[in-house]
């Protein structure tokens, strides 16, 4: 997609119209359902995990108040009918000999809090990449099998947004209600152990520091949402900048339009970055708030429990363990609060990818299938074609014959129809009228994938992976697997085998990104070798020879023409001399064909 000299594309990035999304609940429905039963049970695994560190959590609060009791009040502490059955056991006789006991638990209390983290935080990253993994690779799999028109009618640039971005914000999803419901349950523990010490105090500091992050919610939830969407949105936009710039470089260069492009990326970039920058000062802002309340809150109660007890040091065990209980519970309100603002961030990612996964897979997936036979002829049965109902006839009523065996070439200009007919032939577009047969039997969305291993194609445009001439020519084929020999073959029938034993690392030479170090012609003979290489019995070319050079077009066509009478040969080509070896050529107008003949005569019907 390059930049048109005389409409360079614009940089708008007003949001489409809001439509009504499914709530929260049912997406996490939809995504559960796609996660696989071991990756469920992994994460089942880790909420159990959660839980048991919100209990060491808690363990740790609990064992505070014995420990700064025995530091400040002994004989209290000793006193203590809970404590009975431990003195017993262990035998102690004297207030002061609890001292060590109850250090070593608050120490071993400390320690295993801190453990259980690390182990959570650890069992988090790696059940958040391999879901991760997981997901991309259903995303991208799932993409690749749908049909030919569903990739003609969207952007690849919202499945590279998807697969690279939104799949992170999903995990962050996920792991945010992981932690919503941890903190939760975290939340009421730290509650039930500060009503064991004071329940006025922690009824009083819950509902305080509760109402403030409901105000707060309900000041943010729409501008939550509305940044979700954002984010979506400027996210595909972000792809889709870098992929026209650098896709279209030639074209930018020559055209200056470097300043435009920049103009584009900038606009989309620093609406997603602020977007999601107002996410994360919406999650993160009422956690000073609340910070400072607390504090107004310990020292108001430490004023208090300083009136009402004999002294300062009678309170101490209490505010201390309030004090750590507060220290405790201001972090899970906030890590609460923060998974839920994530939680309604991430909402809309969640549902982009959600419907990606929800792609449908066809049921012979990449199994290996038997070809269908082909013996004879391939017939279009009265074909018409439209892309959309609200669309033109890009065909019209086409009744066409081709012999197994034969050589036979369609021409016409730019916009008669002769790349969609193609698109027919190979069953990537489904006619919106009439049929495709092999030898009578009509191609179906059931058995389409068995018409496919007759076939090879050579585009017009020919795709090259930055990688060795070898693995080009054997596209799709592991390295290990190549054979070279049949490399070597289609290379030397493609008219290019000359050219590459010349180069110093010959099959083993890389082409760049795009094979942008090799000739429009070296690019295309490659293409052609790519098709001989799968020895198909039917091969296409759509305007394949359009780059190369009279003489090496000849030479092309020449060794094609003495491959075998077995070999079927369509190809598509704009001037009538490119199909001088055709048995049969067919001429197509608006969609229609308007003569058809052998080369000799359809030379003299133009004249």
């Amino acid at each position: 997609m390059t930049p048109s000299k005389t409409s360079p594309p614009t940089s708008s990035t007003t949001l489409a119209p809001t439509a009504s999304t499914p709530s929260t609940f049912t997406l996490f429905k939809r995504f559960w359902l796609h996660m696989s039963p071991r990756r469920r049970f992994q994460t089942g695994l880790l909420l159990g995990l959660m839980l048991i560190a919100a209990f060491a959590e808690v363990l740790s609060i609990g064992a505070v108040l014995p420990f700064l009791g025995i530091l400040t009040s002994p004989e209290v502490v000793f006193a203590q009918p809970r404590l009975a059955p431990l003195i017993q056991i262990l035998g102690i006789q004297t207030p002061a000999q609890l001292l060590l006991p109850l250090t070593l638990a608050f120490i071993l209390a400390t320690i295993l809090s801190g453990l259980m983290r690390i182990v959570l935080i650890w069992a988090q990253y790696r059940l958040s990449s391999a879901i991760g993994t997981d997901l991309s690779l259903n995303v991208y799999r799932r993409t690749l099998f749908q049909p030919y028109a569903v990739h003609v009618a969207r952007n690849s640039s919202n499945i590279i947004a998807a697969i690279s971005s939104k799949i992170g914000s999903v995990i962050g999803f996920l792991m945010s209600a992981l932690t919503l419901i941890s903190s939760f349950f975290l939340m009421f523990m730290i509650l039930g152990v500060l009503l064991l010490i004071d329940p006025l105090i922690a009824v009083t500091a819950f509902v305080g520091f509760g109402l403030v992050y409901m105000l707060v919610i309900a000041l943010t939830k729409k501008r939550l949402l509305r940044d979700s969407k954002r984010i979506s949105q400027q996210s595909n936009r972000v792809v889709k900048a870098l992929q026209e710039g650098l896709g279209g470089i030639r074209d930018v260069l020559i055209d200056g339009t470097q300043n435009t492009y920049c103009d584009i990326y900038r606009t989309a970039d620093q609406s997603l970055r602020r977007a999601q920058a107002n996410v994360g000062i919406v999650s993160g802002s009422p956690r000073f708030m609340i910070e400072a309340l607390g504090m107004v809150l310990i020292a108001v109660l430490a004023y208090v429990m300083a009136q009402r007890s004999a002294g300062i040091a009678g309170a101490i065990p209490v505010l201390g363990a309030l004090a750590l209980g507060a220290q405790r519970l201001l972090p899970v309100l906030q890590q609460a609060y923060s998974s839920f603002s994530a939680i309604r961030g991430n909402k809309t990612n969640l549902e982009d990818v959600i419907d990606l996964l929800d792609q449908p897979m066809p049921s012979e997936g990449t199994a290996l299938v038997k070809p269908i036979a082909f013996e004879h002829d391939i017939k279009l049965n009265n074909v018409s074609f439209q892309y959309a109902k609200q669309s033109p006839m890009v065909l019209k009523n086409v009744d066409v014959t081709i012999s197994k065996g034969s050589r036979v070439g369609f021409m016409g200009s730019t916009g008669s129809g002769k790349s969609t007919l193609i698109d027919v032939v190979m069953s990537l577009l489904k006619p919106t009228q009439g049929s495709l047969d092999i030898d009578g039997q009509a191609i179906t969305t059931s058995n389409h994938r068995a018409w496919h291993a007759h076939l090879s194609h050579v585009p017009q445009s020919i795709f090259l992976a930055d990688s060795s001439i070898a693995e080009n020519i054997a596209f799709g084929v592991p390295k290990a697997l190549i054979d070279m020999q049949r490399v070597r073959l289609a290379a030397q029938q493609a008219q290019i085998a000359q050219t590459i034993a010349g180069w110093q690392d010959g099959y083993e030479t890389f082409v760049g990104e795009r094979g942008v170090r090799l000739s429009g012609g070296q690019r295309q003979r490659i293409g052609i070798a790519r098709a001989l290489y799968k020895q198909a019995n039917v091969i296409i070319f759509d305007e394949a020879t359009s780059a190369l050079d009279n003489a090496t077009e000849r030479e092309v066509m020449q060794a094609i023409d003495g491959l075998g009478g077995e070999l079927t040969v369509i190809i598509v080509a704009h001037r009538l001399s490119t199909l001088k070896h055709c048995s049969h050529i067919i001429e197509l107008k608006h969609g229609e064909v308007v003569r058809q003949g052998g080369y000799d005569e359809m030379i003299g019907k133009a004249l």
